[in-house]
């Protein structure tokens, strides 16, 4: 695919990275599709040669980096009009959906993030579309376990309400993309795909969800595991409800209207 380059940082993921890699290269319409490789651990074994229909670009890290840190490195090599952001945790629900994905952003105007529905491995849509990122929003989300997809209708842009997409599979407007900055550095792990969206709706781009493709998502939930993940998670918040990108959309949310999701 011309217009995309896809980037994936592994950290130790192996057979779970030689799987989405092995689902895209099998990919008719992504052949020649420039993958950037991101081995965040130095000794992590990889053979590119297994993946001959993708254009691979292998980058191996000598110390740990965080996730913003390793999608920007990765961005540099970028001469396309999107930028895909996929978590190696990533398996194709049948055909790949980055084909019909960008040309529903290409209908729209100044799209700046697109993403797929993401759906476990039951096939159910997770909640990967987020309201505003607030206090309560935890509460409700982690103490009164509301994790229902949000409900909206049509684009986050502003003036028209603002929600956010999860990390794990977007598509961004390179020339949006490098307008920003990418992704801020200062966040090592958690929100920085909050502050992404943020910003991008802030700089008035819109932020597009499309519920007509989707791909699985074995979620890992390391925060819920490790105190080391739980720090991380609580640090990033700090540094979210601190920011002006945040304060920005707060001071200026309106809820999005009521419509229900559905998936194809």
């Amino acid at each position: 695919m011309k217009d995309l380059t896809i980037s994936i940082v592994s950290h130790g993921h192996g057979p779970l990275l030689n799987r989405i890699l092995t689902q895209l290269n099998e990919q008719e319409r992504l052949r020649g599709t420039q993958v950037v490789v991101t081995l965040n651990l130095a000794d992590e074994p990889f053979d590119a040669l297994q993946f001959p229909a993708l254009k691979l670009v292998v980058l191996r890290n000598e110390v740990p980096r965080g996730f913003g840190a390793n999608h920007n490195a990765a961005f540099k090599y970028c001469n396309t009009k999107w930028f895909g952001v996929l978590n190696p945790d990533l398996a194709l629900a049948g055909d790949e959906p980055f084909t019909q994905v960008l040309k529903n952003a290409e209908a729209a105007p100044n799209v700046g993030l697109i993403a797929p529905q993401i759906v476990g491995a039951d096939l159910q849509p997770e909640d990967s579309v987020r309201e505003n990122l607030t206090p309560w929003s935890l509460i409700s989300r982690y103490i009164f376990s509301e994790r229902k997809p949000l409900e909206m209708t049509g684009p986050a842009v502003r003036g028209k309400g603002f929600f956010w997409v999860a990390g794990m599979c977007v598509l961004v407007n390179a020339n949006a993309y490098r307008e920003i900055n990418g992704f801020d550095e200062r966040f090592f792990l958690y929100c920085e795909d909050y502050d992404l969206c943020a910003r991008l709706y802030n700089r008035g781009y819109a932020i597009h969800f499309d519920a007509g493709s989707r791909v699985i998502h074995e979620a890992q939930r390391d925060s819920h595991r490790s105190f080391k993940h739980l720090k991380w998670h609580l640090s990033s918040l700090f540094k979210v409800w601190c920011s002006f990108a945040f304060l920005r959309v707060t001071l200026a949310w309106d809820r999005p209207s009521v419509v229900s999701l559905t998936t194809r």
